[in-house]
């Protein structure tokens, strides 16, 4: 435990998955596993993590914008699954993005859209939306990605979506509202951030303002008229190795 100059020599298998993590796929993940066992043991309800405008605007209990996307539901194999998902998808699509800003700023547009959309659909809790919404959209960006589905049937990655809900609708015996609006949302961002500059010259109306690059990097902005964008770059370069979906 002690030695020598490299610190990863002292660290547990499991304190070093954690701090490979990148620090938004970290952080939500920490958040999503505290909640879990704060119910599990009685000392939060999720009465008072759900989603409710009248709540929140009417009541003031504005936490309830945060708790909607960490809770999945107390220790079970459910909560297992998400947090599958969560480390894997977030942790790739952060990891390809340009910045910590580029990939907050993702969030931020898909918690926001996700808050104001919620009570068309009596939607109470967020979370699997919001993967729902990254998941499409590290898929759509990963065409050429295989994937297999519990060992037994094998696709490409844009298919990965749409086979999580008939897997959903065999499983409960209805299409998953939440997973068809984080589609719907997920859409969205990658139409306007991947295939529209191409024939808009290049310009990208989903990047971060410049504020919020400062208030993430709190260094020199590049300039705007750079001919390729970042995030694009670093997805070339690094497109991820995905295994079998357990």
């Amino acid at each position: 435990m002690g030695g020598g100059g490299d610190g990863a020599l002292g660290q547990l298998p499991l304190e070093q998955w954690f701090f490979e993590m990148p620090v938004c796929t970290r952080w939500w993940t920490t958040a999503t596993v505290l909640t879990g066992v704060l119910v599990q043991c009685h000392i939060i309800t999720p009465f008072q993590l759900f989603y409710s405008y009248r709540a929140v605007f009417h009541k003031s209990q504005y936490w309830r914008l945060f708790t909607t996307f960490i809770y999945f539901g107390p220790l079970s194999l459910n909560l297992l699954f998400h947090i599958f998902f969560i480390q894997r998808y977030a942790r790739m699509l952060e990891e390809s993005a340009a910045s910590v800003a580029h990939f907050s700023w993702l969030l931020f547009y898909a918690a926001t859209t996700l808050l104001t959309v919620a009570p068309l659909f009596s939607q109470a809790f967020l979370g699997t939306t919001l993967s729902s919404t990254l998941v499409y959209i590290w898929s759509r960006r990963n065409p050429d990605t295989r994937l297999s589905f519990l060992g037994l049937l094998t696709f490409k990655a844009p298919w990965l979506p749409w086979v999580l809900i008939a897997f959903n609708v065999v499983l409960h015996g209805h299409w998953p509202k939440d997973e068809l609006c984080g589609i719907a949302v997920g859409h969205v961002w990658y139409f306007f951030n991947d295939i529209y500059p191409s024939t808009h010259n290049g310009y990208r109306p989903m990047d971060p303002p410049n504020w919020w690059l400062r208030l993430f990097e709190r260094r020199a902005i590049p300039p705007a008229d750079t001919d390729v964008h970042a995030a694009a770059l670093h997805r070339e370069v690094a497109v991820p190795a995905v295994g079998d979906i357990r």
